[in-house]
């Protein structure tokens, strides 16, 4: 499988995740998942979670590699990221009055600890509970799921998908 559109490298908070059109999600969209995975996960960001994402609504369903696919959720999936990121944008300009990629890392666990737990107010996305469930796992396929990520667990890899670049990578 060729791993396209997976062109940018770790960036600092608050700038454009990438110079590539998004695919599925809006650029606001990949700026606060790029954010959310990495407060969900340190090293996300950097492995690529939010190309990864985005590539990942594209493809036909039967190719897709996101956790949502195995939920029991109805397809397709791109409204379930839109809602949830929307939500939690929401969510950060109510509690701080800031986009959640631009918050400290206090701040930003607060919302994910209140979004793991269900209790976020005026959440209007799918169940908060569900959607850190499915962004947490897809953070950790991004970054232990990869040859890269077994290394690093010291755990021999044994691929069945094997990525011809690191999701955040240029390819």
């Amino acid at each position: 499988m060729a791993a396209a559109g997976h062109d940018r490298a770790s960036r600092p908070k608050g700038t454009a995740v990438s110079s590539a059109a998004p695919r599925a999600l809006t650029r606001e969209n990949l700026a606060t998942l790029e954010a959310l995975g990495e407060a969900l996960l340190p090293g996300s960001a950097r492995d690529g979670i939010a190309r990864y994402v985005d590539y990942q609504l594209s493809v036909p369903l039967q190719e897709s590699l996101l956790m949502i696919r195995y939920l029991g959720v109805r397809p397709p999936f791109t409204e379930f990221y839109r809602t949830g990121l929307v939500s939690l944008e929401a969510a950060a300009n109510r509690q701080f009055g800031r986009r959640f990629d631009v918050l400290s890392r206090g701040e930003s666990q607060a919302l994910v600890t209140q979004m793991a737990g269900g209790t976020l107010t005026a959440w209007s996305g799918p169940p908060s509970a569900l959607f850190y469930f499915v962004l947490r796992n897809d953070a950790i396929d991004v970054v232990y799921g990869t040859q890269a990520g077994f290394q690093r667990l010291a755990v021999p890899y044994m691929a069945h998908i094997v990525p011809s670049t690191p999701w955040g990578e240029g390819g």
